[in-house]
């Protein structure tokens, strides 16, 4: 579990010396024209990395289930939240998400990050978005994963005894 911390952290230093280093003009010339799905890639990887550090301190402390063998989404976790974020961004340059009516340059960019974010916190939600646009726009049949995710949810949140419907 130290390890997982570890790496949490040192996945978010990294974030944040590259986000410093942007902001002291010191990065590479490809990354400029790349500003703003550079700073969506980045707030995925934030959202994912709070989500595992979340998850940590969860599963560790409150409910006292740690259980090794879900390391290795521990270490995945943030490389996917951060291609998330990118993919956001995708989506919304593209137009297949609109974040408000009227376009303000500088309203849109937050928008941009705040929805990298939350596609970054919460990857399962946000890919059922994109295959839900995928089937709406080109017909696309979604995955498996995303066909069993209802019978996931279903298994993973049963009805209380007390809240079932007796005919």
């Amino acid at each position: 579990m130290k390890r997982v911390i570890a790496f949490l952290f040192a996945f978010l230093a990294g974030l944040l010396v590259l986000l410093i280093t942007y902001m002291a003009g010191k990065c590479p010339t490809w990354v400029e024209p790349r500003r703003l799905w550079f700073f969506c890639a980045s707030s995925g990887g934030f959202g994912g990395s709070v989500y595992c550090l979340r998850g940590v301190y969860l599963n560790a402390c409150v409910y006292k289930r740690w259980d090794p063998d879900w390391q290795p989404w521990y270490y995945i976790r943030p490389f996917v939240s951060v291609i998330c974020g990118a993919v956001s961004y995708l989506f919304l340059r593209a137009g297949l998400l609109i974040l408000e009516s009227n376009q303000k340059q500088g309203a849109s960019d937050l928008g941009f990050l705040a929805l990298a974010f939350v596609a970054g916190l919460n990857v399962d939600k946000f890919i059922a978005k994109v295959e839900d646009l995928a089937q709406a726009a080109w017909g696309i049949e979604k995955s498996r994963a995303g066909k069993d995710n209802k019978a996931d949810e279903q298994t993973a949140n049963p009805t209380k005894p007390s809240e079932e419907k007796h005919t």
